[in-house]
């Protein structure tokens, strides 16, 4: 019976479904109505026997809406709108069978993309949003037939712009009711992107109504292509309009980003999954619980640690629905608390019991991740229990787990033993890998064992391993202390020659030199810190050339360190201040910190290519002024070294939430700057309210500079040495951007792809473009991208399109 009344809801009038009348004075307008012109079929008679019963049915299509509490409490979803009705049932929930998947193996593995169909596959049978069939011979209008006829042909036929300079040419006849069942029937034929096109038409138009129900089976049909943004978009347009989405809409927009690639997709999956509980209060099945806790041991340990609370929130939902806990939640679990900073054993502890109780095994994983967490505690009762019985298990002990021991036995001073455990490691396993290598080095450099760590560190480099660097780094961390400055000046050639430059290599250098007050060739080394961007200075190596101008009576250069260390707002130590405090005031000058803050033209150059490659200007609510928010890729380390670089650019300008420790090189992904009236400029000119655009003016800023970062930023470079300069913005302002290049005697081709546009450096002008750019490009960055020498993320980001075609742009561009 309800599945008759969703099909008969469908049919509702457009002006009875918008006032939101009683459901009983809805049937009896609609009965008097039945030859109304905006029915498309005749009611069916059986159900004017039973209206009494029907308005009690037609009761349960109310929408929900959001409580002031934000969460609603039953867990039923039900769906209502204004042109198409259906009624939507309970998502199964029965559970999975337990070997459903492999949580160890999917964390190993680093191929292939997440299987969308799997959260699907034990479910019964979902709900599905079934529209019925509107038929056009039922329409009095012989005119309006053939025109919905012809649009739902041709529609499909064309891109987005086009679609909608057709459809702003129906204005004068097309209503809700036409435009929905244009959308309806581009969805039947999965002409899904389509139906979206025609939905953000008809979401502009001045007769436009909510419509739940379409808007509902829209998002899912798009979220179950991966086409989460637009997915997304359609279940914002739901929350604001201030009711609840469907439970399978939650589900599909989870699965959709689970099944994307992009960065922040984890994090906006986990997102819409709380939603999902907190707001929806609707209880996951099995299979999607499972799927996002997968999603997050994927990732590698040190990126995965900060998805604790949010693995303990998907265990807490399992504990209190009472599903099924898969052996490899347990084991995730442990495995996430092992890699924390801060362990907390007895939480590791309660899990090892559940796991006893539930009569789970301790598998090899779960064992390796209790060492992991004894080696940061200097628990050895526990690790040698723990060690043993990993020598039980089957299989052979991984590489780990001695590194882990060796890190035991140095918490607790015993350096010899951990020397042992290297030692068995090679007879064990044949050879020693890199981790292994880099913890024994740094192991005896702190026990200031200099002749065992000389002589690990040559088996170490003719071994082929890379990288050296940290070990280099312990060796001369080691020699400083003990003041061996020669040792240090050597060490550091030898890995100058063999490495590539570190910032924290030339610190330990600059601080020898100043130590042995070779001032000169202090200041040689800082001035080249300073200007090679992809090494840079930062508070320790500014207060140690500041040292060394102090203690030499350099009092001029020791006046420009200390301003420039004010401009940069990098700390100075206290004894230093002091120091210079009494000796600038016995030439009778008073230090005077600098107040005003303004961009330098370097600074500003920077920020216009950033800006070109899609950097964000936002508004500070509060203050009533713009920020900048700077955002690079985690596993991307071409986009490593550039944001250390823009981190240090704009030191002075970063918001004091963002400041790192000065040896620390854990910059975050994301940070912003302060919020300052300087950056409403840019606002205006390349994100005017909140949009991106492309300002007018921009012929005036393109140089040299700005190329180099927009495609530092955001650039590619094939292995066949094409470059790609990605673009986002109206075809007007495109064109400006391709004008004041050619201004610049580059050539190059432009080629849209979705919302994108690609410009396409081939051939002879790819080298142009590089010979342009590359005294800007930092040195870091040049054998990166270097044609034949491309990063691996670069190769598997390079836009698929083709620019062999004559023309400069593509047949049809958003406008």
């Amino acid at each position: 019976m309800l599945q008759d009344v969703s099909s008969f809801c469908f049919f509702l009038p457009l002006h009875l479904s918008s006032s939101n009348p009683s459901p009983s004075s809805s049937l009896r307008t609609s009965f008097r109505s039945t030859s109304h012109r905006r029915f498309v079929r005749p009611l069916i008679p059986s159900y004017s026997a039973s209206l009494p019963s029907l308005a009690s049915q037609i009761c349960l299509l109310s929408p929900r809406r959001i409580p002031p509490s934000l969460c609603a409490s039953s867990s039923v979803s039900s769906c209502t709108g204004t042109s198409v009705e259906q009624l939507v049932g309970e998502t199964d929930r029965s559970h999975e069978p337990d070997g459903y998947w492999d949580l160890s193996t999917g964390r190993e593995s680093s191929e292939g993309g997440f299987d969308f169909g799997k959260c699907f596959e034990s479910s019964a049978e979902q709900n599905k949003l079934a529209f019925s069939s509107l038929s056009l011979e039922e329409l009095p209008e012989n005119w309006r037939r053939s025109k919905l006829a012809w649009l739902c042909k041709e529609l499909p036929a064309h891109r987005r712009p086009t679609m909608t300079r057709v459809l702003n040419a129906q204005k004068k006849w097309m209503r809700q009711e036409d435009a929905t069942y244009i959308a309806v029937h581009l969805m039947r034929i999965r002409k899904n992107e389509a139906a979206f096109c025609v939905y953000k038409w008809m979401t502009r138009q001045h007769w436009f109504r909510f419509d739940f129900v379409l808007i509902t089976k829209l998002a899912e049909y798009l979220g179950r292509e991966k086409k989460s943004l637009k997915s997304r978009e359609m279940f914002d347009g739901i929350i604001n309009q201030g009711r609840v989405p469907c439970e399978s809409t939650f589900h599909i927009l989870v699965v959709a980003y689970l099944s994307s690639t992009g960065e922040d997709c984890l994090h906006e999956a986990c997102g819409v999954y709380n939603r999902m509980i907190q707001l929806g209060g609707y209880s996951p099945p099995l299979s999607l619980h499972n799927s996002l806790f997968r999603a997050l041991v994927r990732k590698p340990g040190i990126f995965a640690k900060h998805y604790l609370k949010q693995a303990e929130f998907i265990f807490h939902n399992l504990v209190t629905t009472g599903l099924d806990i898969h052996k490899d939640i347990y084991c995730g679990l442990i495995w996430l608390h092992s890699y924390q900073d801060s362990v907390d054993k007895q939480r590791i502890s309660s899990l090892r019991k559940e796991m006893q109780l539930a009569g789970v095994e301790e598998s090899g994983d779960v064992l390796l991740s209790i060492l992991r967490a004894c080696s940061k505690g200097g628990d050895v009762a526990e690790a040698e229990q723990t060690w043993l019985r990993l020598r039980h298990c089957d299989g052979a002990i991984l590489s780990q787990a001695f590194v882990y021991k060796m890190e035991v036995y140095a918490k607790i001073g015993e350096h010899q033993r951990s020397l042992e455990v290297f030692k068995e490691m090679k007879v064990r396993l044949g050879s020693a890998n890199v981790e292994a290598y880099h913890k024994i080095v740094e192991v005896m450099c702190d026990a200031q064992e200099i002749d065992i760590a000389e002589s690990l560190m040559k088996e170490f480099t003719k071994t082929g391993l890379k990288p050296l660097t940290p070990s280099y780094i312990n060796m001369m961390n080691m020699y400083y202390k003990l003041s061996l400055h020669d040792k240090v000046e050597s060490a550091f050639t030898e890995c100058l020659e063999k490495c590539h430059p570190d910032r924290t290599l030339y610190s330990i250098y600059l601080d020898s030199a100043v130590q042995t007050n070779s001032i000169e060739k202090a200041e040689k080394v800082f001035n080249h810190m300073l200007k090679n961007g992809a090494i840079g200075v930062n508070s320790r190596s500014c207060n140690s050339i500041l040292r060394g101008y102090l203690c030499c009576q350099n009092h001029a250069k020791a006046e420009q360190v200390y301003y420039f260390m004010c401009r940069k707002k990098y700390k100075i130590d206290s004894p230093l201040l002091e120091e210079a405090d009494y000796i600038l005031s016995l030439s009778r000058k008073t230090l005077k910190k600098a107040t005003s803050m303004e961009l330098s033209q370097e600074q500003r150059e920077i920020l216009v290519g950033l800006l070109l490659g899609g950097l964000r200007v936002e508004l500070d609510e509060d203050r009533r002024q713009h920020f900048v928010c700077f955002e690079f890729k985690d596993s991307s380390s071409t986009q490593f070294v550039l944001k250390r670089h823009i981190y240090d650019k704009y030191h002075e300008w970063l918001h004091p939430s963002n400041m790192t420790t000065d040896d620390s090189d854990d910059i975050p992904c994301r940070f912003s700057t302060i919020a300052h009236a300087y950056f409403g400029f840019y606002a205006d000119q390349f994100w005017p309210e909140g949009r991106q655009t492309i300002p007018k003016l921009i012929h005036r800023w393109l140089c040299p500079r700005v190329l180099a970062y927009w495609y530092m930023h955001s650039g590619q470079r094939t292995s066949t040495g094409d470059i790609f300069l990605k673009l986002r913005g109206s075809r007007d302002g495109v064109e400006r951007v391709v004008k004041a290049l050619k201004t610049m005697s580059l050539g190059f081709k432009v080629k849209q792809k979705g919302k994108v546009f690609w410009l396409a450096f081939q051939g002879g002008n790819s080298t142009c473009f590089w010979k342009l750019t590359e005294p800007y490009i930092l040195d870091d960055l040049k054998e990166r991208v270097e044609a034949d020498g491309q990063s691996y993320e670069a190769r598997a980001e390079a836009p698929n399109i083709s620019v062999d075609s004559e023309s400069e742009y593509d047949e049809s561009l958003d406008s």
